[in-house]
C-alpha cells in the first residue's frame, strides 16, 4: 500500500526511482537503543540489498507500521525515536517512517468513495466521512463490523488503496488523520535523484 501513497504524494520521486518492496514484518515501534539501532539496521541493509539485485542505486526507504494507538505522547516519542535511527541507518539516503494511527484501516476511511469503487456493495457510512479518523481505536473492527457482504478482510486495504490512486483520490483525504499528514508532509522533503547523464 505504500508504494500507491508515494505515487500519490510524491510522484516525480515516484516516476524518477523503482520501488521495491520487502514483505518482512516492521516492528520497530516498541524497541529502544541498541536494539532500535539494529533492527533500522538490518531493514536499511535488506534494502540495499534489493537495490543491488535490481542492478539499483539505493537511494531511500520508506517504512510503513501500525502504531495500534491513536496519536499521542507514545505516538509522538515512537515516531521520533524510528524515524531518527532509519535516518541514521540510511546515513546520506533519504528515509520517511509512515507511522499510521491507529492503523493502516484508518488511512482507508479518509478515502470513503475508493470503498464502493472496490465493493458497490459497501456503502460507506455518511456520519464517518469528514472525520478525524486517527480518533478511531479499532477501525479495522470498525471496518469488519460495517461491511459483512462481504465481510471487509485486511487483503481489501491494498484493493481500496489501488482505486483511490486511480481515481486520484489519495491527495484529497476526506477528512484528517494527524499521522497520514505528517508521512505526506515528511515525503515531501525527499529529493528527488537527478537522472540526467545516466
Amino acid at each position: 500500500m505504500l508504494a500507491a501513497f508515494i505515487k500519490a504524494n510524491h510522484p516525480k520521486l515516484a516516476s524518477a526511482v523503482s520501488l521495491t518492496e520487502i514483505t518482512d514484518p516492521v516492528r520497530l515501534r516498541k524497541k529502544s537503543g541498541a536494539d532500535l539501532a539494529t533492527a533500522a539496521s538490518i531493514l536499511v541493509r535488506k534494502a540495499q540489498g534489493k537495490a543491488r539485485l535490481k542492478r539499483g542505486e539505493f537511494i531511500g526507504i520508506a517504512i510503513h507500521e501500525d502504531m495500534d494507538t491513536p496519536p499521542g505522547p507514545a505516538y509522538d516519542a515512537a515516531r521520533r525515536a524510528v524515524s531518527g535511527a532509519i535516518a541514521k541507518a540510511a546515513g546520506s539516503c533519504s528515509s520517511v517512517y509512515a507511522l499510521a494511527a491507529a492503523e493502516s484501516e484508518a488511512w482507508l476511511l479518509l478515502f470513503p468513495k475508493a470503498f464502493t469503487l472496490h465493493r458497490p456493495a459497501w456503502q460507506f457510512p455518511a456520519q464517518w466521512q469528514g472525520k478525524d479518523t486517527g480518533r478511531r481505536l479499532s477501525p479495522k473492527e470498525d471496518l469488519q463490523a460495517e461491511f459483512t457482504s462481504p465481510r471487509y478482510r485486511e487483503s481489501d486495504g491494498p484493493e481500496i488503496v489501488r482505486k483511490a490512486l486511480s481515481h486520484g483520490m489519495l491527495t484529497k483525504p476526506s477528512g484528517t488523520n494527524r499521522s497520514y499528514s505528517e508521512f505526506v508532509t515528511d515525503l515531501a522533503k525527499w529529493p528527488v535523484p537527478d537522472r540526467t547523464g545516466r
